[in-house]
């Protein structure tokens, strides 16, 4: 038998998906193990009864780097960049976002002024060499950064997306001077313009470089040692997967690695089923993700930031990346009351140790998994242990109930009042707030407790129909089997499109194709296998910023060009309610994508219900719902459901790891695939 498996690392579980070549599924769910990841990988894989040397195909996703940009667990990284410009990480953007703070601090960089040293050069705007690149300069630097006990080095030059002689020159004579040394130079993560972003880049990556090859050779290892000899891959945050290797030299293409697949997921799903309109949620352990899928079109940006937030600038990472929006609002995160006797969930969580007070790990800190749990909406006898409910009852009376003067269950309830509100301001940010009718869009619920919650979330935000998938605990490992090998070349080149002729776009487009097929020739991908999708980021001349245009593929002709005209115009109207049709257009920056197609498992159909729901019924229990207080709601198994069983609201169902709650007046069936979708009745 051979299997394609896919594993991905979350806050609290590391999750498993495998398929074999007949369509047939394994499932697998274990504790995340930190501080050594990689372990909960290997145990996740015993636990599921996988014989290693069936693996095929191994794709895994990690929030390792995220976690070592979050915690600061990176390495001492030096910067080698332009004379003169050895502020820029420290000057950052002036368009602060909390504009009448008095006292507003820009983030801190990672890299200390102390630890970035200049180099004599300079590089035009157009690529003309303006002052020739002084190599004693690199030489002392590279002494420099001895002395202090530099892990790292990073390399970014003004302009070298122009012209990156420089900087290859730069890497070059550090690696000989400093053979052991992590080294990365702008261009090998980006050649798009901004000075500022670009630098905070690769900054980023080389501060996690040490620790993305640490953890890849671990796991590489421990995979090797229990006879895995599977074709390995990582997913990146750009919706594709990449070699073990290449994700050695560019970790922060794996800042978002696991969420995004549960996105892409979402995308094929809904295109198996006919709903090419999606917004993708996902809650898991920590935090709630959500996203928004246009036409089948999964959004992906370069203007990602970590740590953002409304009175925060965080740190912008020119990467390629899923455009998710994304709170810390999962089951572990913790209620708490803030300094003006308000009750808040998150963002700060109990993680997989010592997790919910449920998990009886020692966790003394009300959850959103002990308040669904106190409210009937999950079962202890769905979990892995002994659960105490008294004593889950307990405290959060004590760390919630007391302060409001209210009983356990009322408490427990406003917790989850507080999470959902939290969760459903998130949907509306990649949706009202970007010009998009609900209306229009189907919701794909997953992680452990997005079906638990999405009902209710859907009748807020008028959604009409929600599809918890087949394997939602474990979608976003499903969605991983459905990606494939993707690499995004984006180069800077403003031309004014009344100026520039088809044949010279054409020729700059050729020269991202050349990159694409050396790279994929030297990962093996057949020629054949490869597939390109091209995007142009344009503006109206005096602009500052531009918008994403799906253009056609080439060779580009003058009528080529009038069509992306007027696909500019309208995609521009579509976001800013305006087009200027008589003002000449730019292009910015080609944005060519590359996928390496990969064999991928087909849609299970499922057998149509036959027997009494009977055998899938497990109980009727008490279940306090938003709006209608207690309710006695039956519950049945999910795994004992056929095609075609319809029930009406309220009910749940119930599978390993989670729990799909539908709330009254609201329509749940079971489709060919197993999928469950919901409706309701939306207002016009």
């Amino acid at each position: 038998m051979n299997l394609r498996i896919a594993t991905d690392i979350g806050g609290t579980f590391t999750d498993l998906v495998a398929v074999d070549e007949k369509g047939k599924t394994i499932l697998g769910k274990s504790h995340t193990t930190p501080p050594n990841f990689e372990e909960g990988v290997i145990e996740v894989i015993k636990k599921s009864g996988i014989t290693p040397k069936e693996i095929t195909d191994f794709i895994h996703g990690t929030t390792t780097i995220i976690n070592a940009l979050t915690e600061r667990k990176g390495a001492k990284t030096g910067l080698i960049t332009t004379k003169g410009f050895r502020d820029v990480l420290e000057l950052a953007r002036c368009n602060r976002p909390d504009l009448f703070n008095m006292v507003f601090a820009k983030p801190r960089p990672f890299i200390p002024r102390y630890l970035r040293r200049e180099v004599a050069e300079r590089i035009a705007y157009d690529g003309k060499i303006v002052i020739p690149l002084e190599e004693t300069d690199i030489e002392k630097a590279v002494e420099y950064f001895k002395e202090e006990g530099v892990e790292a080095v990073a390399v970014c030059f003004i302009n070298s997306y122009a012209n990156d002689v420089h900087e290859r020159r730069t890497v070059e004579k550090v690696k000989e001077l400093w053979p052991e040394i992590f080294v990365t130079s702008s261009i090998e993560v980006t050649k798009e313009w901004r000075e500022y972003e670009r630098t905070s880049t690769v900054a980023l990556n080389s501060y996690v470089m040490p620790v993305a090859s640490a953890y890849v050779n671990n796991l590489e290892g421990r995979l090797c040692e229990i006879g895995c000899d599977a074709k390995k891959y990582i997913m990146q945050s750009n919706g594709g997967t990449t070699t073990f290797e290449q994700a050695k030299q560019t970790p922060i293409n794996m800042v978002e690695s696991g969420p995004v697949a549960g996105v892409y997921g979402a995308a094929i799903l809904g295109k198996a089923v006919g709903e090419e309109n999606i917004i993708a949620f996902d809650v898991g352990g920590t935090t709630a993700k959500c996203s928004l899928i246009d036409q089948g079109e999964v959004k992906v940006t370069t203007e990602y930031r970590i740590e953002r937030t409304e009175r925060y600038a965080g740190y912008p990472i020119m990467a390629p990346v899923v455009d998710i929006v994304e709170i810390g609002n999962g089951g572990g995160s913790i209620a708490w009351i803030d300094e003006a006797g308000s009750l808040k969930v998150g963002p700060q969580s109990a993680g997989a140790l010592p997790g919910p007070v449920a998990y009886g790990k020692g966790g003394e800190e009300p959850t959103t998994t002990d308040a669904c749990l106190l409210t009937g909406r999950l079962s202890p006898k769905n979990f892995d242990n002994q659960v105490d409910m008294e004593h889950v009852a307990k405290v959060i009376q004590q760390k919630v109930g007391e302060h409001f003067q209210m009983n356990a269950e009322d408490a427990a309830m406003s917790i989850l009042r507080v999470a959902e509100s939290n969760m459903f301001n998130a949907l509306k940010l990649i949706s009202v707030r970007r010009g998009y009718d609900p209306r229009d869009f189907t919701m794909v619920a997953f992680g452990g407790g997005g079906p638990m919650h999405c009902a209710y979330l859907a009748k807020e935000l008028n959604v009409r129909k929600v599809i918890v998938p087949v394997a939602a605990p474990v979608f976003s490992a499903w969605g991983m089997l459905m990606t494939d090998v993707r690499h995004d070349y984006i180069q800077t080149n403003i031309r004014r499109m009344n100026e520039v002729s088809a044949q010279e776009l054409n020729r700059m487009w050729d020269s991202l194709i050349v990159q694409a097929d050396e790279q994929f020739q030297r990962e093996g991908v057949a020629k054949d296998h490869v597939v390109y999708h091209f995007i142009a980021d344009m503006r109206y001349m005096g602009q500052e910023h531009t918008v994403k245009v799906n253009v056609p593929p080439l060779p580009w002709t003058q009528e080529s060009k009038e069509e992306i005209i007027r696909c500019f115009h309208e995609t521009h109207e579509h976001f800013y309610t305006y087009k200027l049709l008589e003002t000449p257009t730019e292009i910015v920056n080609l944005h060519l994508v590359a996928y390496g197609r990969l064999d991928k498992p087909e849609l299970a159909k499922i057998a149509p219900q036959m027997d009494s729901l009977e055998n899938a019924f497990l109980e009727k229990r008490s279940v306090y719902f938003t709006e209608d207080g207690w309710m006695e709601t039956p519950v049945y198994s999910r795994e004992k459901l056929g095609s075609g069983v319809v029930f009406d609201g309220p009910v749940i169902i119930e599978e390993a790891a989670a729990s799909t709650v539908v709330a009254k007046g609201q329509r749940l069936t079971v489709d060919i695939y197993g999928n469950l979708v919901i409706e309701t009745e939306v207002q016009e």
